[in-house]
This record gives structure tokens, sequence and C-alpha cells, in this order.
């Protein structure tokens, strides 16, 4: 049976997050998704991928794990998710300790969704290099999941290097939070199968997207049937819905107006509507 959730980029000027997810598992989504910018240079040199001007609440954004925390004190079974956390421009021993801490305040309801992002500047600003990105992002993921998993971690890459540390509460997911890669590209699911446990792709990959992954995770020696799929920009059309699902995506997650709470609400109240027609 398929899953449902929403995402939206929680800001000041939008519904605050304590009242969404209350609304969100009040309808019975299983699902809440928020991204992450910490800021956007005025340079704006780097084109916005989704063409024209780049909305606003791309620096408004509130810290996904501050939203987060909030959702989790508020709600009782839905998962909360990073929809999707820019890896690159954070510390690893630091988000490592921030993922198990919201693991362990949520219940283990917690999914890290992750990508490398596409704002040179922005994460040149953290100290990362916009070249070597999935590269960076590789090696902290990795080191994350050795701080969740062992008692004295250790890790020693290219861009990520720390001798044997003590780290706790350790997640009460066994394994770690599972790790959903949203990404689009030729290369991501060589990066799924080596790495994570979901692939979060946006919208446009269709059936044979999936063939491709499963063929690189069985290809790592591991079983597709264990690679959650989900699909961010779920079609609102149930018949599309439908079609995605019978694709293979078990996790269809709808975008929100970027709006007031009143707004927010009427659009959750349709989006319930069409959800319980495929239910």
């Amino acid at each position: 049976m398929a899953n449902f959730g929403v995402s939206i980029f929680p800001t000041d000027q939008t519904i605050d997050p304590v009242t969404l997810a209350k609304a969100v598992e009040e309808r019975g989504f299983d699902s809440l998704f928020v991204p992450e910018h910490t800021h956007i240079p005025t340079s704006r040199a780097t084109p916005f991928p989704g063409g024209g001007d780049l909305p606003d609440h791309y620096w408004r954004a509130h810290d996904p794990f501050c939203a987060l925390s909030a959702a989790a004190a508020v709600t009782d079974r839905i998962r909360l998710g990073t929809g999707i956390c820019l890896v690159v421009e954070r510390d690893p021993i630091t988000l490592a300790k921030e993922c198990a801490s919201l693991d362990v305040i949520s219940g283990g309801r917690f999914i890290l969704g992750i990508g490398a992002g596409w704002n040179a500047e922005e994460m040149e600003n953290h100290g990362a290099s916009y070249r070597h990105r999935w590269a960076i992002t590789r090696e902290k993921i990795l080191a994350i999941k050795a701080i969740w998993n062992e008692d004295e971690a250790e890790f020693h890459g290219e861009h990520v290097n720390f001798d044997p540390i003590w780290s706790w509460p350790k997640p009460v997911q066994a394994g770690g939070p599972p790790i959903w890669l949203g990404a689009n590209s030729r290369w991501c699911y060589d990066r799924v199968a080596e790495y994570c446990d979901g692939w979060l792709p946006i919208g446009g990959p269709g059936s044979g997207g999936i063939a491709n992954m499963r063929a690189a995770v069985e290809k790592a020696g591991r079983n597709p049937d264990e690679i959650e799929l989900a699909l961010f920009a779920a079609p609102r059309d149930p018949d599309q819905l439908a079609g995605r699902i019978e694709q293979g995506f078990s996790e269809l997650v709808f975008g929100l107006p970027q709006a007031p709470a009143d707004k927010v609400l009427a659009a959750l109240d349709s989006l319930a509507e069409t959800v319980a027609r495929i239910r």
C-alpha cells in the first residue's frame, strides 16, 4: 500500500511548522518533508534550475531540523523528513548528532533526504567545492553512518577525516534513519546503490528510471526490493497518481503552496480527498 506525504518550505511567511504538522497528521497523511537553504548569495550568479526569478522562500526557510523538531513534538505518527538536506554544507559530526537526536525525539520517525545542491556560491560560502560536491556528500554520509552505528567511530577520507570519537545518542531506527537520495541524474542510481536506502526524484522519472535503479542496486549486491521509491512533486490527478503507484513508487509526496495557514489547510483538504479516492 502506498504512503502519501506533503512538502513545503516552512518560512516566516507561511503556515508555521506546528500548525502544519498537526494538520498533516489529522488528515491522515503519512509524512511531512521540508527542504533547506542556509542562505542565498545576493550575487545570484548561479541560475535557478527552475528558470526565471528565484522565489524568496529559498532564503527565508527555517532550519529543517528546528522545523522538524517542532513537528515531532506535536505529532505521534507521521514520518518527518528532509527533502532535501544539503549535506555538503554541513559538518558531518554535527549532522550525525542532529539526525540521531531527532530520530530519538520523534520515536524513530525521521528520514534523511539528501542532495548535493545546485547553488555554487551558497556551498562555497560554507567552504565546500561545487566541483567535488558529490564526492564530499558521499564521504560525509559514510562518516555519518559510521557515527550512528559504531561506539568508537572513525573515518579517514579525502574530504572527511577524524580519529575515533564517542557520540550519542544513537538513532532509534536500526542502522540509522533511512537515507533517501533526491536526484534525477544518470549517476544517481549508483549513488543510491552504494550508500542510500531510497530514491527521491522530483516529478519526472518513469518506469525506465526505476529499471535503472533496480539494475544498479542488484549490481551492488543489494536487494532492489529493499530500496524505497519516493516521488516528490507527485501528480494530483488520481489517474496519474495511480499510474505512478503502478510504476513502483510507494511514497508519493505532494507539494504545498507557499502561503499562510488558510490556503495551505485548504490545499491539504483537497489533497486528502484525492488520497481517499486512491486508497
